[in-house]
């Protein structure tokens, strides 16, 4: 998901993060320029520079010193307004204080480029990507190395991949500070900080008198030069007017009669950060961070280019090119007869070729480890044919499986496919693992299978075939785009956020259908049950995330509930939608995971999000048949998801009992828990015949089938033999 994050903002900012880097590249060099240009500083006190320019140029209207120690004064020469830079020891002027025209034009086009506020906005939005990418690719570093503490190690693979590694390494920690500084300049400029400290209030009553001497004012002679932001003199013609200094202490008026400090106000923290921020950004006060600034900014081009060469590379992959066997370090042989786990086999190559591997996919009647010199991992996915038998890609393999001397340094995973129901499930796969783990093969994985083609079985041993490897990639499996209808947010309701776990029950409008889509029969969003499953298209990827429905289409609405993941790019996107707002998503059936047909007992178990289809079973139950719901969570107070809805249904029926477990009480206790409490019960509901759906994380699963086990197993129930006869179900992620 990182990746796919990383991935987009990169294709589609490229263009705008490159120029706004190279402009700021550029403009770096000139607080350098200045810093070796200004007139030595000199150790006096504002007092005593202000009397020398004064003295030199009597019209003096103001004076700035920059965060470089250019000292500025604004005068007249006749009528005409003058600005220049002024040498402290003489407070003469030595140059004109004008901006370059070209380092105006470009600070206004790095700043907005040429397009106003918008521009800024556009440009704050190149510094937003920038920030995601530095921190995605941060992530995405720390993965590659195996963790947080190896992240300085040396980088691997060739070529533009190493390239992209070890130039962002180096760069980092600068764009990182350019993007934050960045973002914070904008949001003070458009007032979204809160408000610095400012001047105080004019005072409201001054001595009406003027001419003390500017070189006698005791606050100005108390004040270092170098700590002075800016002096502004009285005007001229006004009595009433004041001295106006300002420091980086603060701001305050100085009347122009008796020289006293009228009034003052100390600057807040706003400024400081804003003050800090600024210097920072521009390299104004401290050249050598914006040259260094200027320099990591120069990575972005290369980044640019080897990021576009590493993905076209890899949408090359895509299109199913291999390694040769002699060359690569990954070999997936595939056993198949009908061609869909051929499919599997490609999803799979195309995830591991992006972690850059060499991956070489063939048939497993290629079997020929001797041929394999680079290889270090043997990858097997094979389906079953008729009772047990090898596929037609296999035929022969277990004999050669058999005679093949083990490569001690070549580690096997292998991975049936198949149909639970029937009896020879995956057989011919667990035979092949049966006589690896006999001849002594080094397994990178334990034996694992793959129900009817589940996206859900693939994707969950992806997760474990990465973290084997040391790496982080899903195996997000799709045999072809699916159509995909556009679905507004009707309401939504938010739990979770005192205690930091974000979770929302999204309801979407379904699609109108029109007169004329209901007299050809079509329609616009296929029919869907609670149990099935939505697969939404986050922005910016094109890799579908499935969520369990908690409604069917009977109800007129499409309801699901999300808990927001660290780093979670769909997630994200859901947590964050408002009503009116939309997705772009399709249904896909999930028969397997639904209360069978009949008057028979349900057992509902879940935790967490699990419980989106347990209650959507229970809101379909209009017949009343015995239904039980065990549900875990934190706590009553944050995470009481379809809190008044499961005490509606229990009202009318459609659910014999609730049973709640809170992890995050004064006594916690989790769904295992109850569900152990409650053995009698359920062994009484099972041995009726009874069914259970259970659904939520994999670890909450596995606690779950233990508790369960330790129920039944006494008394002569096997879950294994319960899962075959379709009583027990899991939808887990």
């Amino acid at each position: 998901m990182i990746r796919s994050l990383h991935r987009w903002f990169g294709l589609i900012a490229a263009a705008l993060v490159t120029v706004i880097a190279m402009s700021g590249t550029a403009l770096s060099v000139f607080p350098a320029l200045e810093t070796l240009t200004v007139p030595a500083s000199q150790q006096i006190s504002v007092a005593e520079l202000a009397a020398r320019i004064q003295a030199a140029e009597p019209s003096v209207e103001q004076i700035r010193r920059a965060p470089t120690g250019r000292i500025t004064a604004y005068y007249l020469k006749g009528d005409q307004p003058v600005s220049s830079i002024i040498d402290p020891a003489t407070g003469r002027p030595v140059g004109s204080a004008n901006t370059a025209t070209f380092e105006r034009w470009l600070i206004n086009f790095h700043r907005s480029l040429f397009l106003n506020d918008t521009g800024r906005l556009v440009a704050a939005g190149g510094a937003a990507a920038l920030l995601t990418l530095a921190l995605s690719g941060l992530s995405l570093l720390a993965r590659r190395a195996g963790g947080w503490r190896l992240i300085l190690k040396p980088a691997k693979g060739t070529g533009d991949r190493r390239l992209h590694a070890v130039v962002s390494r180096l760069a980092l920690p600068g764009l990182l500070l350019s993007s934050l500084t960045a973002l914070w300049m904008t949001a003070a400029t458009f007032g979204y900080l809160p408000e610095g400290a400012g001047a105080p209030p004019f005072p409201a009553e001054v001595s009406g008198a003027t001419g003390v001497p500017v070189g006698t004012i005791s606050a100005l002679r108390r004040t270092s030069v170098d700590t002075l932001r800016s002096l502004r003199f009285p005007a001229a013609d006004n009595a009433t007017d004041t001295f106006t200094l300002k420091t980086d202490a603060g701001e305050g008026f100085i009347d122009q009669g008796t020289g006293a400090l009228i009034a003052w106000q100390g600057s807040n923290w706003v400024d400081r950060v804003t003050d800090l921020v600024v210097m920072l950004h521009t390299g104004r006060g401290m050249a050598w961070v914006g040259l260094l600034l200027g320099v990591c900014a120069l990575a972005i081009p290369i980044l640019s280019w080897t990021g576009l060469t590493v993905w076209f590379a890899g949408r090359g992959g895509k299109k199913g090119s291999s390694a040769s066997a002699r060359d690569a370090d990954t070999i997936v042989l595939v056993g198949s007869d009908g061609g869909t786990t051929w499919k599997f086999a490609e999803t799979l190559s195309k995830s591991l070729s992006v972690q850059g591997m060499r991956v070489h996919v063939g048939p497993m009647s290629a079997f020929e480890p001797a041929r394999w010199a680079r290889a270090r991992r043997l990858i097997l996915l094979t389906a079953t044919f008729g009772d047990g038998e090898a596929p037609a890609s296999a035929r022969g393999f277990l004999e050669r499986l058999r005679r093949t001397p083990v490569r001690q340094d070549l580690s096997l995973a292998v991975l049936g496919f198949g149909d639970r129901s029937f009896p020879s499930f995956c057989g011919f796969a667990a035979e092949v693992a049966r006589v690896a783990e006999e001849k002594g093969w080094n397994m990178l994985l334990p034996y694992d299978t793959v129900d009817r083609q589940s996206i859900q079985d693939f994707a969950r041993w992806g997760r474990n075939l990465a973290q084997a490897l040391g790496r982080s990639f899903e195996l997000n499996h799709l045999q072809t785009r699916p159509k995909t209808w556009d679905l507004s947010l009707a309401s939504r309701r938010d739990y979770g956020g005192s205690v930091e776990a974000t979770t929302v029950i999204l309801r979407f409008s379904l699609p109108k259908i029109s007169i004329r889509q209901r007299l050809t029969g079509k329609t616009l969003l296929p029919r869907f049950e609670a149990g099935d499953l939505v697969g939404i298209l986050p922005q910016g990827s094109n890799v579908p995330r499935f969520y369990s429905l908690a409604s069917a289409s009977s109800d007129g609405f499409l309801e699901i509930c999300v808990r927001k993941q660290p780093g979670g790019l769909c997630s994200g996107q859901l947590t964050t939608l408002e009503p009116g707002q939309t997705v772009s998503a399709f249904v896909r059936a999930n028969p397997d995971f639904r209360p069978a047909r009949g008057r028979r007992p349900v057992i509902l178990i879940g935790a967490g999000t699990g419980i989106g289809p347990l209650a959507g079973f229970a809101r379909a139950n209009r017949a009343r048949r015995p239904m039980y719901l065990y549900f875990g969570t934190r706590h009553p107070a944050s995470d009481a998801f379809y809190a008044e809805e499961l005490s509606n249904w229990r009202t009318e029926g459609r659910l014999v009992d609730v049973v709640a477990a809170f992890s995050r009480t004064v006594n916690p206790t989790y769904v295992q828990d109850v569900l152990r409490n409650d053995g009698a019960r359920i062994r009484k509901l099972v041995a009726t015949g009874g069914q259970i759906l259970v659904c939520g994380s994999r670890e909450m699963a596995l606690g779950v089938a233990a508790a369960l086990s330790d129920i039944l197993t006494p008394h002569g129930v096997d879950l294994a033999i319960l899962k075959a006869e379709g009583r027990y179900a899991e939808d887990v992620y």
